[in-house]
């Protein structure tokens, strides 16, 4: 198992009444809560606390992208990866990194990544995530309904222009460059390593077992929610015929350690309800346009709706008798999977 430090770089001078008089922290949050001179300080901060992650031994320390949000200030991981790079030694840098689909084109990920790489000696972990509703349909205007096709695209092109000895034309449906040839090229060969963020599309696992890259769950809500997700990423890996090398998987979340459970709860109450109740605070309308999600994540959806329907009734029914039928979740320990 490997360990890893995340920022988010959350905005965290939201007001406590944040919740009640907003309603969203995403896309139209407004712009007067916003003040630099104020985040001036929490950059320099958060900057701080990340070095100091690497210090501490951390396998390596992670950043990503959002845009029009008070959750993560980070619009450019890139950006805070190539300070890193100077500022540490010995850990990964791992960007979570470039939402591909937003970038025309294309090849400036290629080519901001591949000076990280060199800038750090080749200690980048390159992280390509389809990227979040909000930022990429709203705060970016894409059409959800292309932009799987649009990041497949893209990833296609920066991998070729990763490996690629020579000089070629790059003819896609979104991306036509007559001449694609990056300076800098990456240190690590044939590239640096992939991991895929996810939010628990089937298609996302799919792809990563037949790219044979890492898959990156991340989980806000618990290790139990989290579980029944790693659970059906395992599950797919069997049907699909992959051995189930823990390095296939990631997992992140969120661990407050102290020496005892009450000395937890004194040092982390505070920041989990504010993140909690105001950087998580998302209007629906935001969390899911038509076309975002695929047919078939949706059915799987639906489907484990409809059996968890009949566990909860059975739970209720238990109370005053027995239940001969019961529909079982399937767990699998994948506390020892997701490292």
């Amino acid at each position: 198992m490997k360990l890893m430090w995340f920022h988010l770089m959350p905005y965290t001078e939201l007001p406590d009444d944040f919740r009640e008089k907003n309603p969203s922290v995403w896309v139209d949050i407004h712009s007067s809560l916003f003040d630099p001179r104020r985040a001036h300080h929490m950059y320099n901060d958060f900057m701080d606390e990340l070095e100091y992650a690497a210090e501490c031994g951390f396998d390596a320390i992670c950043v990503n992208e959002h845009h029009n949000n008070g959750y993560g200030l980070m619009p450019s991981p890139n950006l805070v990866a190539s300070s890193l790079a100077r500022r540490t030694t010995d850990t990964a840098l791992c960007i979570l990194g470039n939402s591909l689909a937003l970038y025309n084109p294309p090849t400036r990920v290629a080519e901001e990544f591949a000076m990280i790489d060199c800038i750090s000696g080749g200690r980048l972990i390159a992280g390509f995530p389809v990227g979040s509703p909000m930022d990429t349909c709203y705060a970016y205007g894409q059409n959800p309904s292309m932009l799987r096709e649009r990041y497949y695209e893209a990833h296609d092109l920066v991998k070729k222009a990763w490996t690629a000895p020579d000089t070629f034309a790059f003819n896609g449906r979104f991306n036509q460059q007559r001449y694609v040839n990056i300076w800098p090229r990456p240190v690590q060969k044939p590239h640096p390593p992939i991991w895929i963020p996810g939010g628990g599309s089937v298609e996302t696992w799919q792809w990563c077992a037949e790219m044979d890259y890492v898959y990156c769950y991340l989980s806000y809500y618990g290790y139990k929610a989290g579980q029944a997700t790693m659970s059906g990423f395992w599950d797919e890996m069997k049907k699909l015929g992959k051995d189930l090398n823990p390095y296939r998987a990631g997992f992140l979340q969120f661990v407050g350690v102290a020496e005892t459970r009450q000395q937890a709860l004194e040092l982390y109450a505070e920041p989990a309800e504010y993140f909690y109740g105001r950087c998580l605070h998302i209007d629906p309308r935001f969390a899911g346009p038509p076309g975002y999600a695929t047919e078939e994540t949706q059915r799987r959806g639906i489907k484990g709706m409809v059996c968890k329907r009949p566990t909860r009734v059975s739970k209720r029914r238990s109370a005053t008798k027995p239940s001969s039928r019961c529909c079982r979740a399937r767990w699998m320990r994948s506390s020892t999977r997701a490292t």
